[in-house]
């Protein structure tokens, strides 16, 4: 699908027709900066926006979250999770052009040290504004390490897409 350059906000949607499924999706959450966290507790499904980073073979994702919060207990109770992306907020009417990508895998909380400058880094690079956020004691940092992608467009063409890493 092409979509013109002079549309604004929807140049990203421009992808050439043999863009491989992972450079699809690469630019989908590239064009995003936030998504869905859907968590489990006590047999409830629940969503929770997050600011997300992602590793550049897409593999794992980043995100922060304060410890006093239901995220955090559900994290600790269950580390399946899925992070939900999209680009609806670029497309408004226009529902068979809106992309869509699920990524599931498990969450765990980065430890101190080494690693946790590194996940801290990737997140701040990109939200700059989390910088005290994430350095503060109250805050946890998960890592997630996806197993699957679902990218869904014209609302209803599913592809699945595993990192090499985890294929």
């Amino acid at each position: 699908m092409h979509v013109p350059d002079e549309i604004a906000g929807e140049a990203a949607l421009d992808r050439s027709p043999g863009e491989e499924l992972d450079s699809t999706i690469r630019r989908l959450l590239d064009g995003q900066l936030y998504g869905v966290l859907c968590t489990q507790g006590q047999g409830q499904p629940y969503g929770s926006l997050v600011a997300y980073a992602m590793t550049r073979d897409l593999d794992s994702a980043v995100f922060a979250t304060q410890k006093a919060t239901r995220k955090y207990r559900l994290l600790s109770e269950c580390t399946h999770v899925a992070l939900v992306v999209d680009n609806r907020s670029a497309l408004p009417g226009r529902l068979m052009d809106v992309e869509a990508v699920t990524a599931t895998g498990r969450a765990h909380e980065v430890a101190t040290g080494p690693e946790l400058a590194q996940w801290s880094r990737l997140l701040t690079d990109r939200h700059p504004y989390l910088d005290t956020f994430v350095r503060s004691v109250s805050c946890g940092l998960f890592r997630i390490d996806i197993v699957r992608y679902l990218y869904v467009t014209r609302f209803q063409e599913v592809r699945q897409w595993v990192p090499k890493s985890r294929a």
